[in-house]
């Protein structure tokens, strides 16, 4: 018996990996954050599967339900939205498993900020203008920001900013990054990102405020940085004709060239 943690992606249900898919048909019990996970997801659960939504249980809860499939010798799939390296509990109940001795696998998920760049047709890596992109979020109910991990203190490097779960503190982070960033820096509110009705806004730190409104809350990523909007920047070397590189060397004397006599 295994516990599988399988990333369900940010919403889409066809924004799922195949290994995903194919674990969740293969187990015979799920447990799924229902307040994320779209219901589609689950259509690929096999028939008969026992389906229990755990968003309105407690750990112990939780735990129980991995007890009794492990005493049953039924494999879990333990589904989360998004990917299962950032904010999605999954550290704790590893901890848990680890105690008991159950074996588990993890499955990574598309992450929210990588559908949200796709949703606004966005490279947020830029030549000569953000080379990073920082995940982070503001203090709230459930986890509290270790003193150095503040905007502030992310702004000072002029990276491309994905600020999640902080959609209610929009007023705060604006105030943080104002000082580093500047009024008109680029600044985009993806919400419910991949979702049916998704919502995006974009505007600049003077302005986001006012941009958006109340029905835009809880699953809405805020992404602020130079690379939103820059249109003036440098190709990547990657590419360029003259980059010595192992696929296209550019002479006889590249440590990259095929000297066996051989095509390459």
């Amino acid at each position: 018996m295994t516990v599988h943690f399988i990333g369900a992606g940010p919403g889409a249900p066809d924004l799922l990996t195949l290994r995903g898919r194919d674990l969740i048909a293969a187990c015979p019990v799920c447990l799924y954050a229902g307040s994320l996970v779209p219901e589609e997801v689950l259509t690929h659960c096999p028939e008969n599967a026992r389906v229990i939504n755990t968003a309105p249980l407690a750990l112990d809860d939780i735990i129980g339900e991995v007890r009794r499939a492990h005493a049953e010798g039924k494999d879990v799939a333990r589904l989360h939205s998004g990917d299962l390296s950032v904010w999605s509990a999954m550290g704790e109940q590893l901890r848990r498993l680890r105690e008991l001795t159950i074996p588990y696998t993890i499955t990574p998920g598309v992450p929210s900020f990588a559908a949200a760049a796709a949703s606004l047709g966005n490279e947020l890596t830029l030549p000569g203008v953000a080379q990073s992109v920082v995940l982070t979020r503001t203090p709230g109910r459930a986890s509290a920001m270790p003193v150095d991990e503040t905007l502030a203190n992310f702004a000072r490097t002029g990276a491309t900013l994905a600020i999640h779960l902080s959609i209610h503190n929009l007023a705060q982070v604006v105030a943080d990054l104002m000082p580093f960033y500047g009024q008109d820096c680029p600044v985009a509110v993806v919400w419910r990102a991949s979702w049916p009705d998704e919502r995006v806004v974009r505007g600049c730190l003077a302005d986001i405020e006012s941009a958006v409104d109340d029905g835009m809350n809880r699953t809405a990523l805020i992404l602020v940085g130079p690379a939103l909007a820059s249109a003036d920047f440098q190709d990547s070397r990657l590419y360029s004709f003259d980059y010595d590189r192992r696929f296209r060397p550019q002479s006889a004397a590249s440590p990259f060239a095929d000297t066996s006599g051989e095509d390459a």
